[in-house]
């Protein structure tokens, strides 16, 4: 939803459950699997 514009404070009020820290640890948890090294797969050279 951040993604697409929304705020943080517009999810806090779309969502009155949720608490700011619980965003934060969503966007922390989401730049932490950005970080992970991928490795790119074999081909065979079959397509």
């Amino acid at each position: 939803m951040l993604a697409n514009g929304d705020t943080i404070e517009g999810l806090l009020q779309d969502y009155p459950s949720l608490r700011r820290e619980d965003i934060l640890a969503c966007l922390d948890y989401a730049a932490s699997l950005a970080e992970e090294e991928v490795a790119p797969l074999e081909t065979t050279g079959e397509a």
